[in-house]
């Protein structure tokens, strides 16, 4: 199976299944001396383990995150860093109903054309628990981004239709859906309950915001800032539409409202999220991710088996409600980890 590995200069690679031992990330290129612990990469990790929110999955794992090479007295060494997570509450029976099964709008049916066999149990590498090993590389990158002053941060933006009008940062922290507008929030449990009763599941928007960054990351072709970061974001299971600054509202805008004039002091606006010709202006980055609903649902659907003979089917077991709050960490980390390897090339040319 190709296509784990991510990155040029500073690049990573992730393993492991969802009822696997374990997975983990090799992160290749981190430059020596940069401070960091297992309890920096399990900050992160924390943020998206099973258990953690209202609108997550029953499953319960610890995450305790393991350095295995490249780290000595808390600083890094130049060499691989390895990181690796044990599964321990795994429940692969749960899974047994559906192992001959194709669930609608899982990796099921193209898994099993493309490679002819499939690992049913929790979706093997197409898993979302596959995030949690993103999620430990990129807190390795949120170091190396610490060290220069680089601050990355994701939020929900919205929750299955409610969509946060304000923005009050200290609003993230104070309420279970890390959504920046406390009456918003109250209106996502409201929808959330009566979804999770109904047996469905909700989409919603993540929004990153990266402050701090320098004019220049990015090379102006096929290797854009914008570019790379639209890939890293789509490669996250959940996520069915990346934008940057104003995004798909641009194709609505005139250009005089959509250009960000430029006065001796800086940028009067930021319709173009940071980025202009695929390079930082050194204005905030702003990308919004778009998170389907889980497709993993009570509500009977209809499907077929790997003989093609039409079955229905109802998926039960541990499955969230919806892939936010916990996928907003998920969209931080990917980010973190365009931005290091943007700014490591860009150090390379000066």
């Amino acid at each position: 199976m190709a296509g784990n590995s991510f990155g040029t200069l500073f690049r990573v690679t992730t393993w492991g299944e969802s009822h696997g031992q374990g997975l983990g990330a090799v992160i290749d290129g981190c430059p020596p001396k940069i401070a960091l612990s297992e309890a920096d990469i399990q900050q992160m990790l924390d943020r998206r383990k099973p258990g953690s929110a209202k609108t997550g999955t029953a499953r319960k794992e610890a995450d305790q995150a393991k350095i295995l090479s490249g780290v000595f007295e808390g600083q890094t060494t130049g060499a691989p860093i390895a990181v690796m997570i044990e599964n321990k509450n795994v429940d692969s029976s749960a899974y047994q109903p559906y192992a001959d099964l194709y669930r609608p709008g899982h990796g099921d049916y193209t898994y099993d054309a493309k490679y002819g066999i499939r690992d049913w149990r929790g979706g093997g590498r197409a898993s979302a628990r596959e995030t949690a090993a993103r999620v430990a590389a990129g807190a390795v990158a949120a170091a190396l981004l610490k060290r220069e002053n680089i601050h990355v941060t994701a939020y929900t933006r919205a929750l299955g239709g409610i969509v946060c009008n304000g923005f009050d940062s200290a609003a993230i922290e104070q309420n279970m859906f890390c959504a920046p507008d406390m009456a918003a929030a109250r209106k996502m449990e409201e929808r959330v309950d009566a979804v999770k009763q109904a047996g469905d599941s909700l989409g919603g928007i993540v929004e990153v915001l990266a402050q701090g960054l320098p004019v220049g990351l990015g090379e102006p072709v096929f290797d854009k800032l914008d570019a790379e970061l639209a890939r890293a974001l789509m490669s996250i299971g959940a996520v069915k539409g990346v934008e940057i600054g104003e995004g798909f509202a641009a194709a609505g805008m005139t250009g005089s409202a959509h250009n960000d004039p430029l006065a001796p002091e800086g940028f009067a606006s930021n319709n173009a999220g940071g980025i202009l010709a695929g390079i930082s202006t050194g204005q905030d980055l702003v990308a919004r991710a778009a998170i389907k609903p889980i497709p993993s649902i009570a509500i009977e659907q209809q499907t077929v088996d790997r003989s093609r003979h039409a079955r229905s089917i109802s998926v039960k077991g541990r499955h969230d409600v919806s892939a936010i709050p916990r996928v907003n960490v998920v969209c931080e980390a990917m980010a973190c980890l365009v931005i290091a390897d943007q700014l490591l090339r860009q150090k390379a040319i000066c």
